[in-house]
């Protein structure tokens, strides 16, 4: 029997690719529309990568887009994924960081708490220098 090609996707070059969570990746994803296939890049930090390098494994990706948190969850082998690039690398203690989506909420928080004191101090600085 000669090889035969079941998936469109190089299954061992995706295999090699060697990226965990803490690093950030692009990935570039083919989309159709109106018969025309184009590629829309989805950057962001891998959370998790889940079931290794065997067929039914998964990333999540995450980012920020406009303030709101963004997350996708791409299957590794999947057609669809046109390519992936590992833009940075940065050493974790975890295998999966679920908690940065605690840590992205308190930090929004934070600057909405900032914003409020910020809106506050100018007023009071007013009426500090009428009465001088």
């Amino acid at each position: 029997m000669a090889n035969r090609v079941i998936s469109p996707v190089n299954i061992e070059e995706r295999t090699k690719l060697d990226f965990r969570a803490g690093d950030t990746v692009k990935v570039w994803q083919k989309i159709q529309e109106k018969g025309k296939t184009r590629l829309q890049a989805f950057e962001g930090l891998v959370l998790a990568r889940k079931h290794g390098s065997e067929a039914g494994a998964t990333f999540t990706v995450r980012r920020v887009a406009s303030g709101v948190g963004v997350e996708k969850i791409f299957p590794l082998f999947s057609p669809v994924i046109d390519k992936i690039e590992v833009l940075k690398r940065t050493e974790v203690r975890r295998a999966k960081l679920y908690h940065i989506r605690e840590k992205a909420a308190k930090e929004v928080s934070r600057q909405m708490r900032n914003l409020r004191l910020e809106k506050e101090v100018p007023e009071a600085a007013g009426a500090e220098v009428e009465k001088a």
